[in-house]
């Protein structure tokens, strides 16, 4: 007698080298095929250029690219990240994100100054060099740190001079919670509240879809049993749509595997149902 088939599942946050991960968005596809994803959702940071470049090769590896960004927007004092996934129109969001690069690349700038201050000497070409076509990012700072043998790791570069609050720190411009679902609904797609683990509450969550959230993720690395099964209830409750993705970025082993959240394609479905009920909801 033959096993079952395994049901269908799909990864929605991946990252790549458009942003801070380590493979390119071509390569991409292959590796989320192998890995048995049906489809996954590309969500770089500040940047869709990594879109067309992954979907010329889902074709012929046989699986679904949803069309997504990752934006860091502002909810009262605290930072929470915002997913864009299925967005339709690449050239209206990419816009607003290219702005969002420019202030990206002027910060790192600022970084280096910050580090050369302390007497850490890297340059802004070494951090460009990490970045390749990537948007520039605190992450390529730390790859430069590590490359230049002044930090053993990431966790070092950010824990001695990158993180909130440490010696190099430079706060990025961010868009209100308001502002970033309003950028990702004008460009066809829902706007997911990323990895809000033990802060992904009841009255947090009613906050954020007043100001136009949509869903948020339930399955992450990050989350703890207790955060997927309070987040997967107010999703019921709240009728929002559940997400879940490994927030990939080129790792090799542990819980940030490929498709290691094995979230299910129903959650993909009900998504695809939301747009689809918005696009009629347009059109009448």
């Amino acid at each position: 007698m033959n096993a079952p088939a395994s049901p269908a599942t799909v990864d929605l946050q991946v990252h790549s080298t458009a942003s801070d991960g380590a493979v390119a968005p071509a390569d991409i596809p292959r590796l989320a095929a192998a890995a048995g994803l049906s489809a996954f959702a590309l969500t770089d940071h500040d940047s869709v250029a990594g879109v067309a470049r992954a979907l010329e090769s889902a074709g012929s590896a046989g699986i679904r690219l949803v069309a997504g960004v990752e934006l860091s927007a502002m909810h009262l004092d605290r930072e929470v990240h915002i997913l864009g996934l299925h967005i339709a129109s690449l050239d209206v969001i990419d816009v607003t994100l290219a702005k969002f690069r420019a202030e990206r690349a002027e910060r790192a700038v600022m970084i280096v100054a910050k580090l050369a201050s302390l007497g850490v000497t890297i340059s802004i070409d070494d951090v460009r060099k990490q970045a390749a076509d990537g948007a520039l990012g605190r992450p390529h700072v730390a790859r430069a740190l590590v490359a230049a043998g002044i930090c053993t790791d990431f966790r070092d570069a950010f824990d001695r001079f990158l993180g909130a609050g440490k010696r190099a720190f430079v706060a990025k411009p961010r868009l209100s919670v308001r502002e970033a679902t309003t950028l990702v609904h004008d460009s066809g797609g829902i706007a997911v509240w990323a990895h809000p683990g033990p802060e992904g509450r009841r009255e947090t969550l009613e906050a954020l879809a007043r100001d136009g959230l949509d869903g948020t993720e339930v399955l992450h690395p990050g989350h703890s049993p207790d955060d997927v099964s309070r987040l997967r209830a107010l999703c019921d409750y709240l009728k929002l749509v559940p997400s879940g993705g490994s927030d990939w970025h080129g790792e090799m082993g542990g819980s940030r595997t490929l498709g290691a959240m094995k979230v299910p394609m129903e959650w993909l479905e009900r998504q695809d149902a939301l747009v689809a009920a918005r696009g009629q909801a347009g059109r009448a």
